[in-house]
């Protein structure tokens, strides 16, 4: 795969993989989507996507999936740094047009390239 691919080692599969960036507690979020983040022990940033049924039927919850991966695969050059991202989808984020998605992820994507700022 080039550099646009998406294999498996680019996901978060297993279940501690998904659990791991919560417990750093490092949240970003907007109106269609919370990422939670966490630095990567393996020398890749990956990606794990959490749609649940409150967010709509299996056709919707699919097409964000498939929305927010398509993103991902894109955009992954752009980030700094070796993350494991969790996006999770909220119920806005149902009827939202993919340039409408594309646009909430590359504003949540972005946030987390920029250090905190101290105050």
């Amino acid at each position: 795969m080039g550099l646009f691919g998406f294999t498996k080692a680019d996901r978060l599969l297993k279940r501690s993989e998904f659990i791991e960036p919560s417990k750093f507690t490092k949240k970003i979020q907007n109106k269609q989507f919370i990422v939670i983040y966490s630095p990567s022990q393996v020398h890749r940033t990956r990606l794990g996507i959490t749609v649940s049924k409150r967010v709509g039927k299996a056709a919707v919850r699919n097409r964000i999936k498939r929305q927010t991966r398509e993103f991902f695969r894109l955009n992954r050059h752009t980030i700094s740094g070796f993350w494991n991202i969790n996006v999770i989808a909220k119920k806005e984020a149902a009827g939202i047009e993919s340039s409408l998605a594309h646009a909430s992820l590359k504003e949540v994507f972005e946030k987390i390239q920029r250090p905190k700022k101290l105050i």
